[in-house]
């Protein structure tokens, strides 16, 4: 279990309600969309495509909040910010990295629960 991340195993079991398909289920959704804003938001930046990216932080916002990856949140809103007053550029770059060594750490932790 990451240490990033202690209360997620509960919040998981919690919601699970002890069914063990429907939290393997949840835990390979919570996956799967990491997996796609780490994607995604590479792709975005890459492209310098600010629709791409405001896509994939829309989508998975509810996501962060839900089980608690709150520095994920903050992180994306960091870039956010960024984006609207500075648009890309080192200061983008440099949250970029920033927010996928973040990410990073969010994936390790829920692979830890398959």
């Amino acid at each position: 279990m990451s240490i990033h991340y202690p209360e997620l195993n509960q919040i998981v079991n919690e919601m699970s309600e002890g069914d063990e398909d429907f939290r393997n289920e949840l835990v390979s959704a919570i996956y799967n969309g990491l997996i796609e804003l780490q994607t995604k938001y590479t792709e975005g930046t890459q492209m310098q495509n600010l629709e791409t990216i405001q896509q994939i932080r829309h989508k998975l916002k509810p996501t962060l909040a839900m089980f608690e990856f709150e520095d994920l949140g903050d992180c994306l809103q960091t870039g956010k910010t960024i984006l609207e007053t500075s648009g890309f550029g080192q200061e983008f770059d440099s949250h970029a990295i920033q927010f996928h060594s973040k990410l990073a750490n969010a994936i390790l932790a829920v692979e830890a629960l398959k």
